[in-house]
């Protein structure tokens, strides 16, 4: 496998400025525009900082404008709440004074429960049977399993290969197999830190895998527009985790996607849901 030149671990470990207020590291992907992911789970690592021995259970957040990749991120962090169960946290990234992305976090703390239930994982092939071959090539994509392991330190490995070919998901179901590609110290907040980050990449795909339109297909512009998450059980980021996720509804150059995230063993672990701009461009 390649060589990861993407070292999460540090791109998560923010500069602490001032009390409430970190500076983060910016990844060189080659885009053009900052990947929302880096945002969120950068965000999500500042806001941890200002909410000892408690987790995040729930982030909602909206993209504001493009970041720019060349550019340090300034996150502040404002502390709404803190009572005997929950804390809640308001935060704003800003590049050169400019807000380029606002979230509101939840925490709680560790609790017993009368209720306990979740929706069955679905039925696909194991992360091992689900490697692209040779065959299909990616003859037409940047951004294939190693350059995306490169340069956003994620693995992942589609199951409906099919739709890399332009095959129609009928219904709008895509699965992959996704995991942080390096090692992660046994810390659960940078666990979902590191979650929420990957969590963005690839959720759009479902609007276009209706029409039978392949990943990363250069005639559809695609951007993130919200992004919510819920977190429900423990999980290891750096453990291959099964991403299933469909579309709705989309019209009016917006797509709705959902996603549930689970455990090789079946556990429902993370809830994600999103919007975006998808437009054909023109």
């Amino acid at each position: 496998m390649s060589k990861i030149l993407l070292d999460l671990r540090a791109l998560l470990d923010l500069e602490p400025i001032e009390r409430d207020l970190f500076r983060g590291k910016v990844a060189g992907t080659g885009a053009r525009v900052l990947f929302g992911g880096q945002v969120i789970g950068q965000a999500m690592v500042a806001a941890c900082r200002t909410a000892e021995r408690r987790l995040p259970h729930s982030l909602h957040c909206c993209f504001i404008q493009a970041g720019d990749p060349q550019l340090p991120i300034l996150y502040q962090v404002e502390r709404l709440r803190d009572d005997n169960s929950y804390s809640m946290r308001r935060l704003t990234a800003l590049q050169c004074d400019n807000a380029i992305f606002s979230a509101m976090m939840s925490f709680h703390v560790e609790e017993s429960a009368a209720f306990d239930h979740q929706d069955k994982v679905p039925v696909v092939h194991p992360q091992e049977q689900c490697v692209v071959k040779e065959k299909f090539g990616w003859p037409t994509f940047i951004e294939t399993p190693q350059f995306i392991r490169r340069h956003y330190g994620i693995d992942l490995r589609p199951v409906e290969t099919g739709r890399y070919l332009g095959e129609k998901v009928v219904d709008g179901a895509v699965h992959l197999w996704i995991k942080i590609a390096e090692k992660l110290p046994v810390d659960p907040a940078l666990h979902m830190c590191a979650l929420a980050y990957a969590s963005d990449y690839s959720l759009l795909d479902a609007v276009t895998a209706r029409h039978g339109r392949a990943p990363f297909d250069r005639r559809i512009m695609v951007v993130s527009l919200d992004h919510s998450m819920w977190f429900h059980r423990q999980f290891r980021a750096d453990d291959w985790l099964l991403y299933a996720h469909d579309s709705p509804s989309a019209q009016d150059g917006r797509g709705l996607t959902r996603g549930l995230i689970f455990r090789p063993d079946g556990a429902l672990i993370a809830s994600v849901a999103q919007e975006g701009s998808v437009r054909e461009r023109r």
